[in-house]
């Protein structure tokens, strides 16, 4: 019967010698660490970074479009005050011609009828110009 030989154990590399490597492992797997913790800090300050500017994009942006739209309301309350004003001169005109034309009036009421029935349209004007302008206020 063959002999079994113990000496081929010893061509396996023994725990000692793997002990040595266990140095350049450790510094290897730290190195590892600290690179993919560096990764994680500059991808939040990235994002940190990255957050601020678009607030301050957004706040800019945002501004301009309340500029633009004060511009707007401005003009359209301009616009609604002077034709406000020619309503009310207008209807001033038309009180002064009706308390004209009933001095005058004779048995005629036809045309204190019309002045009136147009008094009335201009006043009606005039109401609803100023719900526009309540609107806008």
């Amino acid at each position: 019967m063959p002999r079994l030989e113990t000496d081929t154990a010893n061509t396996y590399p023994s725990r000692e010698a793997s002990s040595r490597k266990g140095p350049r492992a450790r510094w290897f797997w730290m190195f590892w660490i600290l690179f993919i913790l560096l990764g994680v800090a500059a991808a939040y300050s990235y994002s940190n970074h990255l957050q601020k500017e678009i607030i301050t994009k957004l706040q800019q942006d945002t501004q301009k479009e309340m500029a633009s739209l004060k511009a707007q309301y401005d003009s359209r309350f301009t616009e609604l005050s002077r034709q406000m004003d020619e309503m009310q001169s207008k209807v001033q005109s038309f009180n002064e011609l009706l308390t004209f034309t009933k001095d005058q009036a004779s048995g005629k009421t036809d045309n204190s009828n019309k002045l009136y029935s147009q008094l009335n349209e201009v006043k009606q004007q005039l109401t609803k110009l100023q719900k526009k302008m309540e609107l806008l206020k």
